[in-house]
């Protein structure tokens, strides 16, 4: 019988460390690179999604192509009428325990809360006025030097008119910023 309580034991500890950890994405830039830790269980749908197009390089070669001081910096496509952004359209999946602080990565969208697809946004500060509106899906874990690189890029001013609410701000990095990959990990 104590053979046997002490293979139960072995046995439940051995599971204990076969619990896998919550997934990263490095996200590898023509500035540097920066690791997130995934919010899997708060932001599943999103987190699927996301993985599902980095391990198949949908991102590489992809741009940051909007970089707005104090707020966030922005990559995907910038066309809501590319194919991809109805293809890959996931649900929101907003969460009152995860804010948008410095570093956050949350799923972008239009108007509507169900359009988030395949553009994401990384924080540059404390974006209070996203919590609940978009699905924050992962936090920097290492790389907060590119991300002050980020927050320092000189940008062209643009902005886009917004019919019946205020105009978007879309300003460019002068000097485009790839993404060279997103590595998924472990």
């Amino acid at each position: 019988m104590k053979l046997l309580k002490s293979a139960v034991l072995l046995l439940g500890l051995a599971g204990i460390g076969a619990v896998q950890a919550a997934p990263t994405a490095v996200i590898e830039t023509t500035i540097g690179t920066m690791k997130f830790d995934l919010h899997q269980q708060a932001a599943p749908k999103t987190t699927a999604r996301f993985i599902e197009l980095a391990k198949s390089g949908w991102y590489n070669g992809k741009s940051f192509y909007r970089v707005v001081k104090g707020h966030v910096a922005q990559a995907g496509i910038n066309d809501d009428n590319h194919p991809d952004h109805q293809k890959y359209r996931v649900p929101a999946e907003f969460s009152d325990k995860l804010p948008h602080i410095r570093g956050s990565l949350g799923m972008a969208r239009d108007e509507d809360p169900n359009s988030g697809s395949t553009e994401f946004f990384i924080c540059l500060e404390r974006r209070a006025h996203l919590d609940g509106k978009y699905t924050n899906f992962g936090q920097l874990s290492d790389g907060d030097k590119v991300l002050d690189a980020f927050a320092a890029l000189p940008v062209e001013e643009k902005w886009i008119d917004n019919p019946g609410a205020k105009p978007i701000a879309f300003h460019s990095p002068k000097q485009p910023v790839l993404i060279k990959q997103i590595r998924i990990e472990p």
